[in-house]
This record gives C-alpha cells, sequence and structure tokens, in this order.
C-alpha cells in the first residue's frame, strides 16, 4: 500500500485565493473592472525605467536583486518622513501580511479581524496554524467596539484594512487611534494600507504616527494600486526596530525583483501622477455613486467608499447576479463576491470615464431605466 504525504490539517482548511476575472464564461477578453488596478495604468517615468532596468543592473536578468532594497527603502523614507531601518519592501503587501502572522502567532494563537475584509487575512492566519477570528462590522464597515470585544488573551495579531477591501469603508484616525489604545501591548496591530493613497492627504498618516510611536502596530502598503506596478509586485512595510527584524529574518531572501525595486523608486519621484490618479478615482467615482443613486427605487445602493472601488448592493429585483453577466455582456469583468451577507454584491473597480459611463448605462437599462 502506498502512501503520500500528509499535509497539515490547518493548511486544508485554507480557500485559495480567487483573483478578479478578465475573460467572460466564454473565455472572451473583457475590460477587466474586478481586480482594483489603476485604470491611468503606470506613470511613464517608472514604464521607462523598466525598460531599462535590465540593462541598468549589473549582469543583467543573471545577477540577484538588491537583496534589502536599500535605495527604495531610502526613498520611501525620504518621500513619507520615516526611518529607513524601520521600512522592510516585500513580493507585495501579500507577502508581508503573511509574515506579520508567521512572525507574531502560531498554532492555537487567535488572529483577529473584521468580517467582509481581505480574503487574505484568514489564509494568513491559517497558514501558520493560528485560528481566524471574525468580528461583526456595522454596515460594512470595521466596528472598534467589536473588534475589542473579540479579544481573548489568545488574540496575537488583529488585522485592520482601512480602506477595506472589498467593502471600501474606511474608519477615522480618531478610531483607529482608540482601537490601538484598547489592545493590550502584547497583541500585534497590523493596519493594511492598500488603498490609503486614494484618501485625503490629510488622513494619511494615522498610521505611519502609531507605527512610530508603538513597539506593536505595523503599517503596510503596496505600489500595486495608485501606482500601477500589480505586475510588478513591490509592497512595503513600516514599524518598531522588532517588527521588522522579525520580518527580514522570515521574507524571502530576494524577494523584490530588480525591475521592480528600480519602477517603485521612478514612481515614488512621480508624486504628480499619484495626484492625478487620485483625483480621477475622487471624481469618476462620486459621478458613478450619484448616478447609481438614481436607481434605488430598484434596490441598487452604494456602500460609501474610500477606496478606488464600490461595492454596489443589488436589493430588487435585479440581483447581483444578473447584474454580474448584463455586465459582461457589455464587455466588462467585475468582482462577485459569492460569500455570506456579500452575495447580493458586486465590487466594480473605478475605471476611465467612458468606461464607468458604459457601465451605468449597462445597469440603467438593465433596471428598465432609458435616458
Amino acid at each position: 500500500m502506498t502512501r503520500a504525504p500528509v499535509p497539515k490539517p490547518y493548511i486544508l482548511g485554507i480557500h485559495a485565493y480567487v483573483p478578479g476575472k478578465a475573460t467572460g464564461e466564454d473565455g472572451r477578453a473583457l475590460i477587466k473592472l474586478s481586480a482594483n488596478e489603476n485604470p491611468l495604468g503606470t506613470s511613464a517615468a517608472a514604464l521607462d525605467s523598466l525598460i531599462s532596468a535590465r540593462e541598468a543592473h549589473d549582469n543583467g536578468a543573471a545577477a540577484y536583486p538588491d537583496p534589502d532594497s536599500k535605495a527604495l527603502r531610502s526613498a520611501l523614507a525620504k518621500l513619507h518622513g520615516l526611518d529607513v531601518d524601520r521600512i522592510v519592501c516585500g513580493t507585495g503587501s501579500d507577502e508581508l501580511l503573511n509574515l506579520a502572522a508567521q512572525g507574531f502567532a502560531g498554532s492555537g494563537d487567535e488572529v483577529l479581524f473584521s468580517r467582509n475584509s481581505f480574503a487574505v487575512y484568514d489564509i494568513a492566519a491559517r497558514r501558520c496554524g493560528a485560528i481566524p477570528i471574525e468580528a461583526d462590522d456595522t454596515d460594512f464597515t470595521a466596528d472598534v467596539d467589536s473588534i475589542l470585544a473579540a479579544v481573548t488573551e489568545r488574540t496575537r495579531v488583529v488585522f485592520l484594512a482601512n480602506p477595506n477591501n472589498p467593502t471600501g469603508t474606511w474608519i477615522s484616525p480618531d478610531a483607529v487611534n482608540r482601537l490601538h489604545a484598547s489592545l493590550r501591548d502584547d497583541i500585534l496591530l497590523v493596519i493594511d494600507e492598500a488603498y490609503g493613497e486614494y484618501c485625503d492627504p490629510a488622513n494619511q498618516r494615522v498610521g505611519f504616527d502609531l507605527a512610530n510611536a508603538h513597539d506593536n502596530v505595523l503599517v503596510t502598503r503596496t505600489f500595486s494600486k495608485i501606482y500601477g506596478l500589480a505586475a510588478e509586485r513591490v509592497g512595503w512595510a513600516t514599524g518598531a526596530p522588532g517588527l521588522i527584524d522579525v520580518l527580514n529574518r522570515i521574507r524571502g531572501p530576494f524577494n523584490v525583483t530588480a525591475s521592480g525595486q528600480r519602477a517603485a523608486l521612478t514612481a515614488l519621484g512621480d508624486q504628480d501622477f499619484v495626484a492625478a490618479s487620485r483625483a480621477h478615482n475622487t471624481a469618476e467615482r462620486a459621478r458613478f455613486v450619484e448616478a447609481l443613486s438614481a436607481l434605488g427605487n430598484h434596490g441598487l445602493s452604494c456602500v460609501p467608499s474610500e477606496a478606488n472601488f464600490v461595492l454596489v448592493r443589488f436589493d430588487g429585483d435585479v440581483s447581483a447576479a444578473s447584474a454580474l453577466s448584463a455586465l459582461a455582456e457589455a464587455g466588462y469583468a467585475v468582482r462577485h463576491l459569492q460569500v455570506d451577507d456579500l452575495a447580493n454584491c458586486l465590487r466594480i473597480t473605478i475605471g476611465k470615464a467612458d468606461d464607468m459611463a458604459r457601465v451605468t448605462a449597462t445597469l440603467r437599462q438593465l433596471c428598465g431605466e432609458t435616458e
């Protein structure tokens, strides 16, 4: 009788992450409004740096990249007023989120996060044998009191996505500060700011300030969203030296490619592109939400969003499934998260102006509305 390797039972409890679709059921390519990518693409300067990256790197593709991403970390520190020694780079922020759980939680420990938040948190907990715990949310928004009520003596890590994916909701700096102040010192608070740059710049400092002042706060960000570098998989985190030391011990030794480091470094220098991307998103998101509010009598509504997407609810005669099909027929891929209380929702990335107008027209037609 043959035997095969047996995986750990907590690994078998993981549901693999499913990315947003880019094709229809018939294999037809669709305009992708399912992955929260930047519709403006990538900074022209960053694109140029990608083209020249291989030539500039000693010995081309045969040489390893800088294992410590020193130039990129230095630029991040200068831009955000941080200590370079308190920064670590990763293969997207996903790697760093997983490392945070792995470094500070293990078998029998609990990793806590809000219901209807990023799917990777559950995966990160289970990967290291910890128990994922969901706290109740309120109106698709993280509820500080519910999170605190769910803390137990076994809680080791708390994840907070702010703004939150997939709902787009956001809690204020005061609420973030209250959450941290009420946690035990031995609990790591991970503030996931993948969409942080889409917020008003006046509200973007709370995570950095907490991470600078305390030993139990880690802030993660990514170049995949507003910087338009999702293909390069570059993320970063900042926190106390002890936290960064742990992540450095267990991250991949050459985890950020040479081209990714170079493109991210150049992208940081083009803050005009970041500002333009934020302005485009703010304007188009407001226009889209206003247009869909006119379909409220058909059961459509939008969850308030501070990110580059909107969670649209379908609580009337038009279902999320029928809207998904109609939008695919019109040439668009959006995200249908068929879990729990999101089954009647579609997450729609804010795209180019023409695309958002066509998405709106498709939903209006599905509701039986005419111009």
